[in-house]
């Protein structure tokens, strides 16, 4: 990945992104070529490990991996009108641009065939995502019956980190004034996580 030095990632923002990304993509090399897969993946930072599921009917995980595989995570996204800075105004020498947080995540992947793994992934992924919620769901919620039907359907992967690259496209390149203004076009345009990204990574 292209990472200028001004667009480097801490240790922290790494950690908040892996923490708290949406989905990503899992991507492999097989024999047949690559093969790409959108996942929820949950971080467990202690053993350095994304941990995931498939349908057991996606033929991915059935395709070994050829050297590293790949899963690539997003953060907050936003187009970047030119109109938004004050540069514009004093020179006009300003075209569009893409903000945006992403890593790469490198490492080993390993299937796990096996439903007991699974449910505790399963657990761990929807107690993270229903976090904060007025009324919670649980997998308890479920008929039990039913949620072993269901985890006879997945199988579980799992990432061990070996390296990443990430990258914090959020603006700090340009003047303050711009900046302002970028936050100001974000929260217009009611992008406000964009927006607070922006206002949060401005003084790294």
């Amino acid at each position: 990945m292209y990472v200028p030095k001004h667009f480097a990632a801490d240790d922290e923002a790494v950690h908040e992104l892996l923490t708290h990304h949406g989905a990503a993509d899992l991507v492999t090399m097989t024999p047949d070529g690559l093969v790409a897969t959108m996942l929820p993946f949950v971080y467990d930072r202690s053993r350095n490990v994304l941990l995931g599921h498939l349908a057991r009917n996606n033929d991915h995980w059935r395709q070994p991996a050829i050297g590293e595989a790949l899963v690539i995570t997003r953060g907050p996204a936003a187009y970047v009108s030119p109109a938004w800075y004050a540069s514009k105004r004093e020179h006009g020498r300003v075209v569009p641009t893409w903000n945006y947080v992403t890593a790469h995540v490198y490492g080993t992947l390993t299937v796990h065939d096996d439903p007991a793994w699974v449910a505790d992934v399963v657990r761990r992924l929807s107690d993270h995502h229903e976090a904060g919620r007025a009324e919670p769901w649980s997998v308890d919620d479920a008929p039990e019956k039913f949620v072993v039907g269901q985890l006879r359907a997945i199988v579980g992967v799992e990432l061990a980190i070996s390296r990443i690259e990430a990258k914090v496209k959020l603006s700090q390149n340009r003047p303050d004034a711009d900046i302002d203004g970028v936050i100001d076009g974000l929260r217009a345009d009611g992008d406000e996580e964009s927006a607070s990204a922006v206002a949060r990574h401005r003084s790294r």
